[in-house]
């Protein structure tokens, strides 16, 4: 029964991750949704702001302690070891509830494209990070990033083994391309209202910072990633490479994919 109920818990986290994610695109993108980002504003402009930071410091807050490997380490003393990404997944999604929920919109236009084809253009970007983040995810591992895999394991009794360090399709180019897509949907907005600019300020500082934390981990669980942090770039990817440094990275794609 224990085992069932576990893996009952990764599932329903699971689900409310993904409603969350489907409601952050309506969100961010002022789409489909009854409270969004720019709605019509119903807070003195002062008030709004200290609101709205406050809401994004707590997810920040909760975001990075969490995903520390030593809050893990005394984490998983009172939760089952493998719940602890599912109870991560659940928590990131409920400071994202609270985010959405508390939102208060400040109004004001710092920018307005008018061009049918720029908008256009503009909305293109805001889709392709989506699916970039959404792409990421699989070519890990999307079960084992939110928590399905763990759950899943012990249910059939079977040990959790951690994935092996790949550096799979887009991240030969870039080391942190999940990042990439949260940019995209930060800034790709036709209209980027006082609000919106704010979001996205702070959200792009905090993505700078975490990416410090993340790699400071990997290099101390992981030996081969200081190699791979020389070889490629850490969001944009670079223009000019030569034809040894080409063919270098494309051998270590092709063993990547071999398993040599």
């Amino acid at each position: 029964m224990k085992r069932f109920l576990i893996l009952l818990y990764g599932v329903v986290c699971y689900a409310v991750f993904l409603a969350t994610f489907l409601y952050a695109i309506g969100f961010i993108g002022n789409l489909w949704v009854p409270k969004a980002m720019d709605s019509a504003p119903a807070t003195a402009v002062g008030t709004a702001v200290l609101i709205d930071l406050g809401l994004l410091a707590l997810f920040a807050i909760q975001h990075s302690v969490m995903a520390r490997p030593a809050f893990k380490r005394a984490w998983t003393r009172i939760i089952p070891e493998s719940a602890e990404r599912s109870t991560y997944t659940l928590l990131s999604s409920v400071a994202l509830i609270l985010l959405f929920w508390l939102w208060s919109p400040i109004g004001g236009v710092v920018w307005r494209v008018e061009n049918g084809i720029a908008r256009a253009l503009i909305h293109c970007a805001f889709a392709f990070g989506w699916m970039l983040l959404l792409y990421t995810t699989f070519l890990l591992n999307h079960f084992d990033l939110f928590g399905l895999r763990q759950v899943w394991l012990q249910f059939r009794r079977r040990p959790y083994t951690h994935l092996p360090f790949k550096t799979p399709s887009i991240y030969g180019w870039v080391r942190h391309p999940l990042y990439v897509g949260w940019l995209f949907t930060f800034w790709a907005t036709p209209t980027m209202t006082v609000t919106h600019l704010l979001f996205a300020l702070m959200t792009t500082a905090y993505i700078l910072v975490a990416i410090q934390w993340e790699e400071r981990d990997l290099l101390a669980a992981l030996p081969e990633y200081a190699d791979y942090r020389k070889r490629v770039p850490m969001l944009v990817p670079r223009r000019r490479r030569g034809a040894r440094a080409a063919a270098a990275e494309l051998r270590h794609l092709a063993k990547s994919v071999t398993g040599e």
